[in-house]
C-alpha cells in the first residue's frame, strides 16, 4: 500500500465523516458529493474493483472488469466472466467442448453466490453450455439452491436456454484416445485444469463468485466434484471475504475448503495466509497422498488484498486490479 495513496484516502474519508456527522446542516447535493468522495478515495486506497480466478484466463477477467468498470455489480460481472470460458470450446475444461466422462458424456456442474450469502447451483447438467446461468437462475427464480441432471436440464429450458451437443470433435477425439487403455488416474494441472473460480468486487464493496466446470475428465458419469457445492467451491461472505477452489473436488470436500479459508480470513488471517493453512489441512491429513494430486485455492478479502496457493507447482491465479490484467504463478507445498 503506498503511503500517498493512504494519506490521500484517509483525507478524503475524513471529509465525509465530518459531513457525514451534520448532515442536518448541509444540503443533500452536498452530502451525496461527500460520500461519493469517501467511496472513491476507499476504492482507490483498496484497489477496486477487482476480479482474480483460478488458472490462466485473462479474456473472462477482462470480461468482467469490463462489467464492473462500466458499473455492473459483481454477480454480473463474474457471470459474464465464466461465460467466456464456457464458451471457449478449445479450453477442454469448461462449457462446451470439456472433456466428457468414461461413457462420452459432456456433465456441466457450477454455482453462484452473491452479497447477500443466496446462491444457486446446477450438477450433471447436459447439453447446456452457460451452467453458471443456469445456476443464477436457480438462485433468483426458485426457492432451491441446487437442481441436478434431467430436473435442471428442463429447467434451464423453461428459462430459455438452448440444448445443443457440448462434445466437440477435439475432446471427442481425446476420449476414444483414452478409452484404448482406459486408465483412471487424475495427472496433476492437466485433468485437474478443470475449473474456473471467479471472485469480484465491485465499486460498492461488494463480493460475488462464480464456479463452473466440465468436472474431472472421464470421470464415472454421475461424479459431482466440489465446485457446484457451496462451502467446498466456492464460498462468498460479504463482510469477510471471499474464496474459489480448483483441483481434485474430493480432496476439497472432504475439508469443506472454500469456507474454511474465509473462516480464516475471519479470524484475521491475511488470504494468502489462509489458502495456505487450506492446504495444510489437506497435506497433513493421516495417509493423505497429496503427491498424487493438485488443489489451488485462490481468495480475496474486503480490503482488495488476494492470496492463492496450492500443493504442487505450475498453479496460478489471474488477477485484474489497478488497470493491470496479470497472471500470477501461486505459491505451492511440495518443493521436495
Amino acid at each position: 500500500m503506498k503511503r500517498r495513496k493512504f494519506i490521500k484516502a484517509a483525507s478524503l474519508t475524513g471529509v465525509g465523516f465530518a459531513v457525514g456527522n451534520s448532515l442536518t446542516s448541509c444540503d443533500e447535493s452536498v452530502s451525496e458529493k461527500a460520500t461519493e468522495q469517501q467511496k472513491k478515495a476507499v476504492n482507490d486506497l483498496f484497489g477496486l474493483p477487482l476480479v482474480v480466478a483460478t488458472w490462466h484466463v485473462k479474456n473472462a477477467t477482462a470480461k468482467a472488469m469490463a462489467v464492473l468498470q462500466a458499473g455492473g455489480n459483481a454477480l454480473d460481472a463474474v457471470e459474464q466472466g465464466c461465460r467466456i470460458e464456457e464458451a471457449n470450446e478449445k479450453g477442454q475444461s469448461v462449457g462446451k467442448g470439456g472433456l466428457p466422462d468414461r461413457d462420452g458424456n459432456v456433465t456441466l456442474d457450477a454455482c453462484i453466490m452473491d452479497k447477500h450469502g443466496d446462491c444457486g447451483s446446477v450438477v450433471y447438467l447436459q447439453n447446456i453450455t452457460h451452467a453458471v446461468s443456469v445456476a443464477r437462475k436457480v438462485m433468483e427464480d426458485t426457492p432451491h439452491v441446487m437442481l441436478a441432471g434431467e430436473g435442471a436440464k428442463q429447467f434451464a429450458i423453461s428459462k430459455g436456454f438452448q440444448p445443443e451437443d457440448l462434445l466437440t470433435d477435439a475432446s471427442k477425439k481425446a476420449w476414444e484416445k483414452w478409452k484404448v487403455e482406459a486408465k483412471y488416474k487424475p495427472i496433476i494441472n492437466i485433468e485437474n485444469h478443470d475449473t474456473i473460480g471467479m471472485l469480484a468486487i465491485d465499486k460498492n464493496g461488494d463480493i460475488s463468485g462464480a464456479c463452473t466446470t466440465s468436472g474431472l475428465a472421464y470421470k464415472l458419469g454421475g461424479r459431482v466434484g466440489d465446485s457446484p457445492i457451496i462451502g467446498s467451491g466456492l464460498f462468498v461472505d460479504n463482510e469477510v471475504g471471499g474464496c474459489v477452489a480448483t483441483g481434485l473436488g474430493e480432496e476439497v470436500v472432504k475439508t469443506v475448503g472454500s469456507f474454511l479459508v474465509v473462516e480464516l480470513m475471519r479470524q484475521g488471517k491475511t488470504p494468502q495466509q489462509a489458502c495456505e493453512e487450506a492446504i495444510g489441512r489437506i497435506v497433513n491429513k493421516p495417509n493423505s497422498n497429496y503427491k498424487n494430486f493438485q488443489v489451488g485455492y485462490v481468495a480475496v478479502n474486503k480490503r482488495g488484498e488476494t492470496g492463492c496457493y496450492s500443493i504442487h507447482q505450475w498453479f496460478s491465479m489471474t488477477k485484474f486490479q489497478d488497470g493491470s490484467n496479470e497472471q500470477i504463478q501461486s505459491d505451492y507445498y511440495n518443493k521436495a
